[in-house]
């Protein structure tokens, strides 16, 4: 059962009847006070009802995300720390409200109300992703998130920066429940036409490509990694152009492994367990094609999925064999298990040559490297062009999903020597920085950036606004920073 996102109402009152209310426990000198609201609560309260000796024996706190929860006849107020409000604080608060209120119909909320426009963006993604919910149990267990948040003391004003917060965060929501669906469901096909599916009510121009389609045109990566499979590989472009503009080009690429075993390099059994999981760079990018017209991207976007599953059988691609990626460059497979960039290869290639983009992004849970280099937290990235990186670092501060650049050390690139082909696709020394360099040489010299969000494929429990699970990171990344106004600014120039 997928559970829907709250949904979110701006109130003209501020307190209506819920039944639950949230106010803001705010910082103040040494101690607290209560935010916006708090007065007009007070004022409708019974007069005998003392509302801030109530929170002072329940011992309020004001640090981002504390939850104090006291009980007045007829209704239920959860104090929520705040902090600074920095976005990071922002953020906590929602998922703090949202966790606080699992199993409530509604809540009215003013705890947004001590933030702007863009921390109520903050506010919302922290409240919808922390009421992320996946299961198919025949009877479901435990509470359901809240279905309604009501925003009091949010000016009507506030409306369209709602609307773009609900988008943003949905579509995060959306990039989770893919990578979530378990690999018996999600194949290759199943995956092609749900990001159709996602993209469908933007009008968005689509083109698949099947495995006879694959063959003829040549794509001998996604080929090679699929052919094991019951189900074939598909390479998907989804195509957004902004109305009435002439304006740059961007290709979005996603790594779509549904499964990955490993192939014949077969991995740990342990080490499969999140393994439904590597396709969240394809999730991701369907998922941001779908919202990029509800937040008035200005430039022109390509994405591409290339997806296949990484299985084990009598025709599986084998160690020592040589394929030929799409426009003719050759790799020796020296691991099965290096997949990833072997899907990545041919549609970066394609991208370069036929598409000709301002600039080329791909994502992909990639590297266990870069989980060694970053913990669970941080995702990395590469990039060829400072002023893209300029706007990745940007975008990564906006959104809270942080990043961290990594060097593409020329120095390593004789790691990728074959004596029978271009390249080996797994040197085994500096693997993330050496993966990103094979990838560099399907990028066409074109400004590029490699997003490794193998470290933060998977949240390991309950924290901030992620729920335990696949994480869909990148999604609103990808959206904060197309949503921008100019969010190619200086890049290639």
């Amino acid at each position: 059962m997928i559970v829907a996102p709250p949904a979110f109402v701006i109130s003209p009152d501020v307190f209506p009847g819920t039944g639950a209310v949230a106010l803001a426990v705010v910082p103040d000198g040494d101690g607290w006070a209560l935010g916006p609201g708090a007065a007009d609560l007070v004022d409708a309260l019974p007069g005998e009802v003392d509302l801030l000796a109530l929170f002072e024996e329940s011992g309020a706190r004001a640090g981002a995300g504390d939850v104090t929860r006291l009980t007045v006849p007829g209704l239920t107020i959860f104090g929520v720390g705040v902090g600074p409000a920095t976005a990071d604080d922002l953020r906590a608060a929602g998922a703090a409200l949202a966790r606080a209120a699992v199993g409530l119909d509604s809540i009215t909320s003013s705890v947004q109300a001590v933030a702007d426009d863009a921390g109520l963006v903050q506010f919302v993604a922290g409240a919808v992703l922390a009421s992320f919910r996946f299961s198919m149990r025949t009877t479901e267990q435990g509470e359901p998130p809240v279905r309604r948040i009501v925003l009091a003391g949010t000016p009507a004003g506030s409306a369209p920066a709602l609307a773009r917060a609900e988008v943003i965060a949905r579509a995060s929501w959306e990039a989770r429940r893919l990578a979530t669906t378990p690999s018996n469901i999600k194949s290759p096909v199943w995956l092609a036409d749900q990001a159709l599916d996602l993209v469908k009510p933007a009008g968005l121009k689509t083109k698949v490509w099947d495995e006879a389609a694959l063959t003829k045109e040549g794509f001998g990566g996604i080929l090679a990694v699929g052919r094991a499979s019951a189900t074939p590989p598909r390479f998907v472009r989804l195509e957004y152009v902004p109305r009435g503009r002439k304006a740059p080009h961007v290709v979005l690429v996603g790594k779509g492994i549904t499964f990955d075993s490993g192939g014949l390099s077969i991995k740990p059994g342990e080490a499969m367990v999140t393994m439904k999981r590597d396709m969240t760079g394809a999730a991701v990018v369907a998922a941001t094609m779908g919202a990029l017209h509800a937040v008035d991207c200005p430039v022109r976007v390509t994405g591409l999925l290339p997806i296949a599953e990484n299985s084990i059988g009598g025709d599986a691609l084998r160690p020592g064999d040589v394929i030929t990626h799409w426009g003719g460059r050759t790799t020796e497979v020296t691991n099965t298990d290096a997949e990833g960039r072997l899907v990545l290869a041919d549609a970066l290639q394609y991208a370069a040559t036929t598409l000709e983009p301002d600039l080329l992004v791909d994502v992909a849970t990639l590297t266990g490297g870069i989980k060694v280099a970053l913990g669970v937290n941080i995702g990395g990235y590469f990039a060829t062009d400072d002023a893209a990186a300029a706007r990745f670092d940007e975008a990564s501060s906006a959104s809270g999903e942080r990043l961290w650049r990594m060097p593409l050390s020329e120095e390593y690139e004789s790691f990728l020597a074959s004596k029978v082909a271009d390249a080996d696709n797994a040197p085994g020394r500096a693997p993330a920085i050496t993966a990103a360099l094979f990838l560099q040489h399907f990028t066409g010299g074109l400004p590029w950036v490699h997003l490794d969000i193998a470290s933060v494929g998977d949240a390991q429990r309950d924290s901030g606004e992620w729920t335990a699970g696949p994480t869909g990171f990148g999604v609103r990344l990808l959206l904060h920073w197309l949503g921008s106004p100019e969010p190619m600014e200086g890049v290639g120039r």
